[in-house]
């Protein structure tokens, strides 16, 4: 890994400032958008007389069109800037989903889902690039802050969905209303994000650095691919093991463990709920103690907690399981793209495109095959994936940033 350079305390000028909440504003968009017509699947389903078979593919279209469009958001950074690029994608994403919303049919239900999923992708690098880009300006670490807005933002869109349901609001005057919101919310963010080229340096910081190794170099060397495919496991990790609980969480409360049906959905919302927490806290962390240590100590809270919530399964402790997970695992994904935005050689955005896109394609795996092990085991079997996952960080958080010396 590259030196670590000097954290310089100075305050952001005003034009930091407003990117930093024009970026959150992006953040609390993405998060918002899918969770406003994820709880309504059910009624589209019985809507388009769809059996579970046809219900399966369709709903697999988002995250396919993630993994067919995902690596292109690097040529396309580079080509129109972040910013602009996590607006556009923005808004194609909430008419993705407006159209999944009107679609007559299954087929084109699923075609809409492929297209908020492809422009889901993309945005989610674009945002992240201008987000590291912010915090480059700033000098300390605000990326996980990024992070906690994005779950604000699913909690809030979760919201939205429940009260449209509680009042019967029809699918696409919901929709609708979310779209025409959430879009507009990102239009007008653009007008506040950094001006200029994301490879135009931003901080005084960054100049020195650059004079000092000289002219840019673009070859890529062994040891930048190894800290590459490193940073690519660990945010798979932290996706995986954050998957196993929103994906299982409630299906193994009620049918495994027995719980009430008021019950069940509290794993998933004590993840949800203690992964906000971790990244909230996760930047003051990351600053006084560093990545490495961060990852360490939340991975092992995480693979600890969860194994022992399987070990010994009651419902209290599994709740408490899953809390250990969010929160353990919190700043994992964060870390990895800020690391990975940091690898010498790499053009902006290919580095953290490479990620998101290995991380997508992890997240589409992992359910079919702790669906197979719960299959021919059992749920509880399966869901060690997530201890494990926390495991396979802790041993590769080396990769990570240490503890920054202050300037």
């Amino acid at each position: 890994m590259p030196p670590v350079e000097t954290i310089r305390r100075a305050v952001p000028d005003r034009a930091s400032q407003r990117a930093r909440i024009a970026v959150s504003a992006l953040f609390l968009t993405n998060g918002a958008l899918f969770a406003n017509i994820l709880p309504r699947y059910p009624e589209i389903k019985t809507a388009l007389g769809l059996d579970n078979l046809g219900y399966g593919f369709a709903i697999a279209a988002f995250p396919a069109g993630a993994i067919a469009a995902g690596l292109l958001a690097a040529v396309v950074i580079r080509q129109f800037g972040s910013a602009r690029v996590a607006v556009i994608g923005t808004v194609l994403t909430s008419l993705g989903l407006l159209s999944a919303a009107f679609a007559p049919t299954g087929a084109l239900f699923a075609a809409g889902l492929f297209l908020g999923g492809a422009s889901d992708a993309i945005t989610d690098v674009a945002q992240n690039v201008h987000g590291l880009r912010v915090q480059r300006r700033y000098g300390r670490s605000i990326i996980n802050g990024f992070h906690a807005i994005w779950s604000m933002g699913a909690v809030l869109g979760g919201v939205m969905a429940a009260v449209a349901i509680a009042v019967r609001l029809p699918l696409g005057v919901h929709l609708g209303v979310s779209t025409a919101a959430f879009a507009a919310v990102a239009l007008i963010s653009l007008r506040f994000c950094l001006p200029g080229h994301d490879d135009a340096p931003d901080t005084e910081t960054t100049v020195e650095r650059a004079r000092a190794a000289g002219p840019p170099r673009r070859r890529v060397s062994p040891r930048t691919v190894i800290a590459l495919i490193a940073l690519t496991l660990i945010a798979t990790a932290g996706a995986v093991a954050e998957d196993a609980g929103n994906s299982w969480a409630t299906l193994y409360l009620a049918d495994s463990l027995g719980a009430a049906g008021a019950i069940a959905p509290l794993g998933f919302i004590a993840l949800v709920g203690a992964q906000f927490v971790g990244r909230i806290i996760g930047d003051p962390l990351t600053d006084r103690f560093g990545q490495r240590w961060v990852a360490r100590v939340g991975g092992l809270i995480a693979a600890v907690g969860m194994s022992l919530a399987l070990l010994f399964p009651t419902v209290p402790g599994t709740i408490l399981g899953f809390a250990a997970v969010g929160f353990g695992i919190a700043t994992l994904i964060p870390a990895a793209m800020h690391a990975v935005d940091e690898l010498p050689g790499l053009r902006p955005g290919i580095g953290l495109t490479i990620v998101s896109w290995l991380l997508r394609v992890g997240m589409l795996l992992s359910p079919p095959f702790v669906g197979f092990v719960a299959e021919n085991e059992s749920l509880r079997v399966g869901l060690f994936i997530a201890p494990i996952a926390a495991l396979v960080a802790v041993l590769l958080a080396g990769f990570l940033e240490g503890r920054r010396p202050r300037g």
